[in-house]
């Protein structure tokens, strides 16, 4: 369960991390992809931040999360210094990609061609009655 704090950092860190991937981002894995972040978890200790990204408009999503890790040191310095204010340290950060709405289209669509299917078999037997 987390705290109050925690919710607190969390949402802050998403905030600004959101902020500087919009100025950072074109620099460090191109114009092509673009990049969300849907959610941040902070472990009970404020020592580890775990950033779930969503990646859309490419083919090869982990790659540019490898690109995002070669940028580390770049993406933590500009957001340390976004939130340097609010927080006292600033956590070490870790990205996963969030394939959640991915995954809701793929059911979507298999949803889609059932019902497809489906209403295809009833036209059918209205057809043999």
């Amino acid at each position: 369960m987390e705290t109050i704090r925690q919710k607190q950092v969390a949402e802050l860190i998403k905030r600004n991390f959101s902020t500087v991937l919009q100025q950072e981002g074109s620099y460090v894995y191109g114009t092509e992809a673009l990049v969300t972040v849907t959610n941040v978890k902070i472990t009970p200790d404020f020592s580890l931040a775990k950033i779930y990204l969503s990646v859309y408009n490419t083919e090869n999503k982990q790659e540019v999360l490898l690109e995002m890790e070669n940028s580390m040191f770049r993406l933590k310095q500009s957001l340390a210094h976004r939130v340097r204010k609010q927080m006292r340290r600033m956590p070490d950060i870790n990205f996963f990609l969030d394939d959640t709405l991915d995954e809701m289209y793929r059911l979507n669509n298999l949803f889609k061609k059932l019902h497809d299917e489906n209403q295809m078999g009833e036209d059918g037997q209205e057809e043999a009655e």
